[in-house]
């Protein structure tokens, strides 16, 4: 495996100056022996192309809990540039139409050359809730109480925010419901992905979302459905809900091997440094949000993580 990205790749990636801010670019560099893979995305306004895979910096309201603002420069650079945010994040507070009559996210937070990646759940404080969820929307418990979001509400908040890719609304459910529920999931879903993209703005780059549960075929179906659509990249979501280390190569692989290679992949749930290794081992996962939260707070593992994604040849071969 090369140990650095293809230059003639990072030159076509390149976004000029004065482009739209939520331009993305994505391009595999190199393979493995097996499923993993290592590639570049580049956003209009990040300064320099993303090598992947990559972690997303955990966020609320759009600003990091680790650290202030004014230290994120002193991040390893270009990696640090790309902040998860759930939108449900602003169910108090500022409301979604002061937030678009100020130009969005990049322009309320000062953050101008960073990556926005919105994602209706964070695994700290707004936990999808399965058995209030229903065939109007999507329940969640936040720090405002259970809400239930409908896709034209969540369609509302992302044109508000304006984020460099978002990913689509889902039903996550966790690993020991029945069959019956699970399959409901996937069917909301796919629902739901088709409203939000009849809805979406111009600008954010979309990520098709991808449930299923523990059932490998429901997973297979999913992907298959959603692989069809016009989509930007897929966030494969349902994990880190009760199902086990054990179970999640087969639902990983049964995601991967049907996704096309050409588009990024973000996940959530993926909260241990051996499950990330996992899930980039198994299904090339691209984009993996969530575990600096965790690793910043305690101060750990980080400098190992680190080395660890910036040397991926290394790991993968």
């Amino acid at each position: 495996m090369s140990s650095a990205p293809d230059t003639s790749i990072l030159t076509s990636l390149n976004i000029q100056h004065g482009t739209d801010l939520h331009e993305m670019k994505f391009a595999v560099t190199a393979w493995g022996k097996g499923r993993a893979r290592v590639g570049v995305l580049q956003l209009a306004n990040c300064p320099q192309p993303m090598e992947t895979p990559a972690l997303l910096l955990s966020t609320r309201k759009g600003l990091p809990v680790f650290i202030s603002p004014d230290l994120l420069p002193s991040l390893p650079s270009p990696d640090s540039h790309l902040l998860q945010m759930s939108p449900l994040h602003f169910l108090e507070g500022i409301s979604s139409k002061t937030i678009s009559n100020i130009g969005g996210l990049h322009q309320m937070l000062g953050l101008h050359e960073y990556g926005f990646a919105a994602v209706p759940r964070d695994s700290i404080v707004c936990l999808p809730e399965c058995d209030s969820t229903n065939k109007i929307g999507a329940s969640f418990e936040t720090p405002c109480g259970r809400r239930l979001i409908k896709p034209v509400e969540y369609m509302e908040m992302i044109s508000s925010m304006k984020p460099s890719l978002w990913a689509t609304l889902a039903d996550e459910v966790p690993a020991w419901v029945s069959a019956k529920r699970n399959k409901a999931s996937v069917d909301r879903t796919l629902r739901w992905l088709d409203e939000c993209i009849t809805l979406s703005p111009a600008g954010g780059a979309v990520f098709g979302a991808i449930v299923g549960g523990a059932n490998v075929e429901e997973r297979q179906r999913c992907a298959q459905e959603v692989a069809g659509r016009n989509v930007s990249g897929y966030w494969i979501g349902g994990f880190g809900l009760g199902e086990s280390m054990d179970e999640r190569p087969a639902l990983l692989n049964a995601v991967a091997d049907i996704l096309p290679v050409e588009r990024p992949r973000q996940i959530c749930g993926l909260e241990l440094p051996e499950e990330v290794l996992q899930g980039l081992l198994q299904a090339s996962i691209y984009l993996t949000p969530r575990i600096f939260t965790i690793l910043h707070l305690e101060d750990l593992h980080l400098p190992f993580l680190w080395k660890a994604f910036k040397d991926m040849n290394l790991i993968l071969r």
